[in-house]
């Protein structure tokens, strides 16, 4: 299978009493560095056993860097994946709160989906011919649906909030996949109707099978034959955060569907990731990053080291560096020791 889609390191805080009011500060004893977006679907399938890959846009910056280091670890393929030479991945700061999750994002302008990178994501397709694919729906992509159709490719196929509009550009999507995998939610949003059975029973119209995740009650699975509901595999665990259940669900399932066992049976298997995932900080959990996490300090302490070596010998002026490029080049050497004592 291969994961079509951005990357974001994720600066994931635990649960927060409340969230801060301008000029406020509030504390956790909780936090993890994470990633994710396309990359957790892919890493949920790899560690359910199945041959995976991520097809992303990587560039130089610390978050492509993680998703590397942990698709490596993972055994995640990335070679569907372009590389460029500026920042690729998005940074998302997570603040659990209230029993979900608030999130400040930025999105590099190399990482946002535009047609190009549609276009490219379909070459990919047709030259890895993957047997599943798994991607969120969206402007350009009925086009790739269409390849995969062609090809044989199944599709399995994911919403976001906000989704809904472009619920045209959605449902020609939905049309086209194997499987729709919508949270209760985004189903009520992209149906506009506030109840859960009735947006199903909405939907189910649309012709391809639903797999309606609902948290700690499992999942719908629905299509015109019927609805059928999954709670095998729900484990209890202490939900530290959400990040990333739906994706940890998704490949999951496509894991066991390419072991050709039968929708609900994958599901039942799906139901179980989803319950790791909200028991870990992070989409995919805490990564170990090389410099920044369990060497971190190693990192740190070079860092501050270059710097203030550089402004004892007066080197950051003198090689006609501006402030921020002295730093940044004793942040580069910071990392090149580093690199050298892996």
């Amino acid at each position: 299978m291969i994961s079509f889609g951005s990357v974001f390191l994720e600066l994931v805080f635990g649960h927060v009493p409340k969230l801060p009011l301008p000029g406020e500060e509030v504390f956790t004893d909780e936090f993890a560095v994470s990633c994710g977006g396309a990359v957790n679907s892919a890493s949920a399938a790899a560690s359910a056993g199945a041959r995976a890959g991520l097809c992303t846009v990587l560039g130089d910056d610390l978050g492509s860097r993680v998703v590397m280091e942990h698709c490596s670890r993972r055994g995640v393929d990335v070679s569907p994946s372009v590389r460029v030479r500026s920042r690729a991945a998005g940074i998302t700061v997570v603040l659990n709160f209230d029993g979900d999750r608030a999130f400040v994002t930025h999105v590099p302008g190399q990482a946002r989906r535009g047609p190009a990178e549609v276009e490219r994501w379909r070459a990919v397709l047709r030259r890895a011919r993957p047997r599943w694919c798994y991607l969120h729906a969206g402007p350009g992509v009925p086009a790739l649906l269409r390849d995969a159709r062609e090809q044989g490719t199944k599709i399995a196929l994911d919403v976001s909030l906000g989704d809904e509009q472009n619920r045209d550009v959605v449902i020609e999507c939905v049309r086209m996949a194997d499987v729709f995998l919508p949270n209760e939610a985004e189903l009520q949003r992209l149906t506009g109707i506030g109840d859960t059975g009735a947006a199903v029973a909405a939907a189910t119209a649309w012709g391809t099978p639903l797999v309606v995740t609902r948290g700690a009650a499992g999942a719908l699975i629905a299509s015109p034959d019927g609805t059928t509901e999954v709670t095998e595999g729900v484990r209890k665990v202490k939900v530290r955060d959400l990040t990333g259940a739906g994706d940890a669900f998704a490949g999951a399932l496509i894991a066991a569907l390419l072991r050709g066992v039968a929708l609900t049976e994958a599901v039942v298997a799906a139901n179980a990731a989803g319950s790791e995932a909200v028991g870990r900080l992070g989409a995919v959990g805490e990564v170990e990053v090389a410099g920044i996490s369990t060497a971190g300090q190693t990192l740190g302490a070079r860092f501050i080291d270059q710097v203030a070596a550089a402004a004892d010998s007066g080197g950051v002026r003198a090689v006609g560096l501006g402030a921020s490029e002295g730093i940044e080049a004793a942040a580069d050497a910071a990392e090149a020791e580093t690199e050298h004592d892996r």
